[in-house]
């Protein structure tokens, strides 16, 4: 007795390990709160929202056609493949079975890094193509995998049977062989379409602007917080694999079947898996098709190709920059300058518009990667505030590069409920009575910068042994600290998971709405003042169509409209002037006197052998 109850609480846990997770994802779909942190009662918004959603739809869509696509022709090669090594020599088919076994054995982000400098070598724009391409180049192997075997058990005196009998070669293969190998084919063929419908990584490195599947869309969203509409997504697949795994297992078996009945039920099932079934999913792709392709086709020269942080944008904006201009947005996100960089520099893709970084734009401009603005096209630009044309002089000396878009502080938010007395320093940080209640930013220049103005340098020391002091106190803090983390601040701060973080200040407005408990201070060391700022890179090819972007962006409704969707400070002065809420209109967090950054600093580009000793150092922070 006390045996069998020790299997069923074991058995209740590994359903519990297992199904757990899935339930909060389940429930946090039917959540009408944004934050996981909080319920905000039932509704089903998100899973109207999901179908609303075009990129999510478009990501789907695009993730279904690559994977049969890809299937489809690399079942046809990898079967030609294993046909034309089944015909060779003992010897040169172990050969070529070793090299069409290496991809398989390789690590994906060899392939897909090698697929990508190929692409590159070629000249070949990163995009749909590219994706196909290398779908493709990954599943052959797979599919020659699965049907070798077919072929060794085949026995070759059929074949040359039907060729003595007067059949044709094609014809021979076709009614003979194909059959027979049709097993393997078939999983060859759902080996392809699975590992392309799953894959990430390959897709990641090749895939250009304006084009997402379903794996590098979640993956952004995860970056940057996920959308509730990402839960609903994630629901639906769960649902929908549980339901066929259910008909699968309880639809009756041909011996279960009763004798008169088996006729007609096979005739049916025979007719549904044959006729009705392909026909469906035929249409079901070709009208996708027509409607992808009606949404996606645009004149080349009428669309911008911009390049932002993820949900650093109303989305509203560029449907009225559209409806205005009749110029077609190709948008896509990135999470890091550091990931945006490389794809600019390498000019595998071609942006028109980018939004880089205070440091990061000195650095392009440095590497002249950058094309000067033509500002007589942006007139709107007179609404930019003079002071933050001078602060961006830090990093564009002349203010020909780059136009200010969004800039703010990082601080330190706090829960007046959970801290005993009010933050005005750094030192809080490292404070042994708030242990396991901190949340250190994971960035390397973010903790050394505020790590070095609390030790009373500057951010930007490339000092050694400053430096190394600044790690030793990092490696001092890291008993201290609950996380590392990025965007994951916001939702642990609203809920109460820390009682202090380390945050961006558009990120404090947010969470003081949520959670009315949260403070915001930029401490009295002095912190990072940053400016993110619209660039159009040297190889842009609708540069016409950037500034008009540009432009439409300074004009002081849509300015606002960026205000108050993303709530991080805006440089535009005349649209501040536009806010209604006086609360938010004079808050000290979106828009700080003089004297709280008097202290403050740019982050500056400190150049590659600088940036390697911060990374080297970081390194030893994370793995100490």
């Amino acid at each position: 007795m006390i045996k069998k109850h020790a299997q069923r609480i074991y058995l209740a846990l590994i359903f519990i390990l297992l199904y757990a997770p899935i339930l909060t994802l389940i429930a946090l779909s039917f959540n009408s709160s944004k934050t996981r942190a909080k319920w905000g009662g039932f509704t089903l918004d998100w899973y109207v929202s999901l179908f609303q959603n075009e990129d999510i739809m478009n990501a789907l869509y695009t993730t279904l056609i690559i994977a049969l696509l890809s299937a489809v022709i690399s079942t046809i090669l990898g079967t030609m493949a294993a046909l034309g090594m089944q015909g060779m020599k003992k010897k040169y088919r172990a050969i070529f079975a070793s090299i069409s076994n290496i991809p398989m054995l390789n690590a994906e982000i060899v392939t897909g890094i090698s697929l990508m400098l190929l692409f590159i070598t070629l000249h070949m724009t990163l995009g749909f193509k590219t994706i196909l391409l290398s779908h493709i180049t990954f599943n052959v192997p797979y599919v020659i995998l699965s049907v070798t075997p077919k072929l060794k058990q085949t026995s070759k005196s059929t074949y040359e049977a039907a060729l003595d009998l007067g059949a044709s070669p094609t014809y021979a293969f076709f009614k003979v062989t194909l059959p027979d190998i049709m097993p393997g084919v078939l999983s060859g063929f759902m080996m392809a379409f699975t590992m392309s419908l799953d894959d990430f990584i390959i897709t990641h490195f090749t895939k250009g602007p304006g084009i997402d599947t379903l794996s590098t869309k979640i993956y952004t969203e995860v970056r940057k917080g996920i959308k509730p509409e990402m839960y609903a997504l994630s629901t639906l697949l769960f649902v929908t694999v549980l339901l066929l795994l259910i008909l699968i297992n309880t639809s009756p078996q041909k011996d279960e079947l009763p004798a008169k009945k088996k006729t007609k039920k096979r005739r049916v099932g025979a007719f549904l898996l044959r006729r009705a079934l392909p026909a469906a999913i035929v249409l079901l792709f070709i009208g996708g098709g027509f409607y992808y392709g009606s949404q996606n086709a645009s004149n080349s020269e009428k669309k911008v190709v911009v390049y932002n942080w993820g949900e650093y944008l109303d989305p509203e904006v560029l449907t009225l920059f559209e409806e205005e201009t009749g110029i077609q947005v190709v948008y896509e996100e990135f999470e890091t300058n550091e990931i945006m960089y490389p794809k600019v520099q390498s000019g595998a893709v071609t942006y028109d518009v980018v939004c880089p970084s205070d440091y990061m734009i000195q650095r392009m401009i440095e590497n002249n990667l950058l094309a000067e603005i033509d500002f007589d096209n942006i007139p709107n630009v007179k609404n930019i505030g003079e002071r933050y044309f001078e602060k961006s002089k830090e990093f564009d000396p002349e203010n020909k590069y780059s136009i200010p878009y969004c800039w703010g502080t990082v601080g330190i938010l706090y829960n007046k409920t959970m801290v005993d007395e009010p933050i005005d320093s750094w030192s809080v940080l490292w404070d042994p009575k708030y242990k396991d209640n901190i949340l250190m930013q994971d960035s390397v220049r973010d903790a050394f910068g505020i790590t070095l103005k609390y030790l009373g340098y500057s951010l930007n020391s490339t000092d050694l042994d400053e430096l190394t002091e600044a790690k030793n106190k990092l490696i001092d803090q890291k008993p201290l600290v609950q996380a590392y983390v990025i965007d994951q601040v916001r939702d642990k701060m609203i809920g109460n998971e820390a009682a202090i973080g380390v945050i961006y200040s558009g990120e404090a407005i947010y969470t003081q709405k949520e959670n009315p408990d949260l403070e915001y201070v930029i401490p009295k060391e002095g912190s990072n003042i940053w400016i993110d700022s619209w660039v159009i890179p040297a190889n842009a090819e609708h540069k016409e169509n950037a500034e008009a972007f540009i432009n439409f962006l300074c004009r002081e409704d849509i300015a606002l409209m960026n205000f108050e969707y993303i709530t991080y400070s805006t440089p535009n002065d005349a649209a501040r002037e536009l806010i209604e809420d006086e609360s938010i209109k004079d808050s000290k967090i979106a828009f700080p006197d003089d004297e709280d950054l008097e202290n403050c600093e740019t982050f500056h580009y400190l150049g590659d052998e600088a940036d390697e000793i911060y990374n080297d150092l970081w390194n030893k922070v994370k793995s100490y």
